[in-house]
């Protein structure tokens, strides 16, 4: 009897490894997926990318994402080519900067085109994302994930509300077709990055500026300037910043791995459009608490700019753009 108990309990044992060494193959079998992006781990763009590895490997799908913030593996403009390629699987990509390649593209950072976060959702469900999704499946890439960040102005002078309100100021502006309606507004145009802001502003080199709700803040911009006019119910700066897949990648996962990562990239929507209205009032309050004076956009301040870009901005886009009359009337209409 004593034999035949540590007989039953030596098999026990040996079917207890023998899972636990299935689980161990089953783990070090699963695929894994790199996802590169520019951003520090505590920016919103790296936390969606996160979530989206957090899901997928809770899905038990043996998939994994890896990701590399910081351009630890690749530099911001650097890593469009190798996830085109199927070379990277992933990245977090401001799509803009994919403009010399795509010149559709720039479309997704154009002045007063998206006018609120709420439109902005209405855009990524509209036959304008829709076409916009069929260029980059074109081009080798699929989106996973959307998500918008919106931005404002400031300045050392005073509120800018209406175009007229830059003439003659010294303005950086992020985007080049920012710069387009600015120049048409009469600002003359400082080229630099937001890092740099900061010290052209104390220095007087700098007047104004427009960058993201966040850059405002973590570059402490409301120590320099008198006048912030944030994103609020109109804004004037949007930019589309998407989580992007290599097209080979993707089509190379199977049928659970694809379910897993619509479900995780579901989650993470919701998570970025809700931390993107939170920067923006964050950066309000940050901005009124330092004593800067805050100017919203109203309706009409917001077609005036609008009006503007249209003889600027939109209308070098049309000229530089094939079939972008058509990409342009499909944006202007989702109202």
């Amino acid at each position: 009897m004593k034999i035949f108990k540590r007989t039953l309990t030596a098999s026990v044992a040996a079917i207890t490894l023998s899972i636990a060494a299935f689980g161990m193959s089953s783990n070090a079998d699963a695929e894994t997926l790199k996802l590169s992006h520019q951003w520090s781990t505590g920016d919103v763009r790296h936390k969606v990318a996160q979530i989206i590895a957090d899901e997928v490997k809770a899905a038990n799908v043996d998939l994994e994402i890896q990701i590399f913030p910081s351009g630890s593996l690749f530099k911001a403009n650097e890593q469009w080519t190798p996830m085109e390629r199927g070379q990277l699987d992933m990245i977090v990509y401001p799509l803009a900067y994919a403009g010399g390649r795509i010149p559709a593209t720039n479309l997704t950072l154009m002045p007063a085109l998206v006018k609120n976060h709420d439109h902005a959702e209405r855009l990524n469900n509209s036959p304008f994302m829709a076409k916009m999704e069929e260029l980059l499946n074109e081009n080798g890439v699929v989106t996973i994930a959307k998500g918008w960040l919106a931005g404002g102005f400031a300045s050392t002078k005073g509120c800018i509300r209406v175009p007229d309100d830059v003439k003659g100021l010294q303005i950086r502006a992020a985007g080049k077709s920012f710069e387009q309606m600015l120049q048409g507004a009469g600002a003359s145009i400082a080229a630099m990055p937001s890092s740099e802001i900061y010290p052209a502003m104390q220095t007087g080199v700098l007047d104004a500026t427009n960058t993201s709700s966040a850059s405002f803040v973590s570059y402490r911009i409301y120590e320099q300037v008198k006048c912030y006019t944030p994103a609020g119910a109109n804004a004037l700066w949007f930019m589309y910043q998407p989580v992007l897949m290599s097209k080979k990648t993707y089509d190379g996962l199977n049928d659970a791995q694809k379910d897993a990562l619509a479900a995780a990239a579901k989650k993470a929507e919701a998570f970025y459009s809700e931390e993107a209205r939170n920067e923006d009032a964050n950066s309000v309050k940050v901005f009124k608490d330092a004593g800067v004076e805050i100017a919203d956009l109203t309706d009409a301040d917001f077609k005036a700019w609008q009006e503007l870009a249209k003889q600027t901005s939109y209308a070098k886009f049309v000229e530089e753009t094939p079939g972008g009359q058509e990409l342009l009337d499909m944006a202007l209409a989702v109202e």
